[in-house]
């Protein structure tokens, strides 16, 4: 139960990436780049539920009770996992020696989802497909936003 309440709202992620901008010279903006991933998976994922709206198990079946208080939200994809998953992958293209033990915790924390019974085990994998997708998503568009920036910076242009 501690990863379910660790994976919520993000606040894992980014203490993570807290933590590793604070002792990189090169990635004093990590803990940025982790902000806008949740901010897009967590928006990406409530569309996707109030669009599909599938019923969590407890909803459809009183049988087994869950462990964790029943969130108000529809079931499908599980925002842990697609924050979990986008989170995990900006982190992972930042620091590629972590990305075994960030994609871990990412796993583990989208399983104990379907563990404490609020999820189904494909919302589960649809919110890790989608926090994939979204994790490179946002490392691509903030690569190119810092590029362009630098390329429009004083001093910087050609002429």
């Amino acid at each position: 139960m501690a990863l379910s309440y660790a994976g919520s709202f993000g606040l894992i992620w980014l203490a993570i990436a807290v933590a590793i901008s604070g002792y990189s010279r090169t990635r004093p903006w990590l803990w940025a780049q982790v902000g806008v991933a949740i901010l897009v998976a967590e928006g990406v994922s409530r569309v996707l539920k109030h669009w599909v709206g599938r019923a969590r198990p407890p909803v459809a079946s009183s049988e087994p009770e869950p462990l964790v208080d029943l969130p108000s939200s529809d079931s499908f994809p599980s925002g842990h996992a697609t924050i979990g998953f986008a989170c995990a992958t900006v982190l992972a293209l930042a620091v590629p020696r972590l990305r075994v033990p960030l994609y871990v915790l990412a796993a583990l924390i989208a399983f104990s989802r379907v563990y404490v019974g609020v999820h189904y085990p494909f919302d589960v994998l649809a919110g890790a497909v989608l926090g994939l997708l979204l994790g490179v998503g946002v490392a691509r568009a903030l690569l190119k936003l810092a590029a362009a920036r630098r390329r429009s910076a004083p001093g910087m242009r050609r002429g």
